[in-house]
């Protein structure tokens, strides 16, 4: 299982879906899609797209074998309903990595975090690289 916002799509999303998808053999990958309301807190800012128009736009993708939209309030929730075995995080995504580890194991689970390599080395934010 993997999240982000997904505001359009760029080779970076593509190679971190395959990363993702290609990290266990015979993997399943769950893409889960920020909320609208929860990008504007996070971000400070309203995604171009809307979350349905994201969903529709990464459900398109080969690598992805469903794609969900998160929880407005309580980010756990689909987590556990989903039930993943591995969730894979961008090199970027650190700001919520301890609670969601805590939250994991608080829950009695056993799913696995691993972290997963940047696209390109030099390039740190999603707007910098071009399709």
């Amino acid at each position: 299982m993997v999240f982000g916002t997904f505001d359009g799509i760029h080779k970076g999303h593509l190679n971190f879906f395959k990363q993702a998808k290609n990290f266990t053999k015979n993997s399943f990958l769950i893409v889960s899609i920020a909320r609208d309301s929860n990008v504007l807190k996070i971000k400070g800012r309203k995604p171009d797209l809307v979350e349905t128009e994201r969903l529709k736009l990464i459900k398109e993708c080969n690598f992805v074998d469903k794609t969900i939209l998160a929880g407005k309030t309580n980010y756990l929730k689909h987590i556990l309903k989903e039930s993943p075995d591995i969730i894979a995080l961008g090199y970027d995504q650190k700001a919520y990595v301890q609670n969601l580890k805590k939250d994991i194991k608080n829950k009695g689970l056993k799913i696995r975090i691993i972290r997963l390599k940047p696209y390109k080395e030099k390039i740190f934010k999603n707007h910098l690289l071009k399709i």
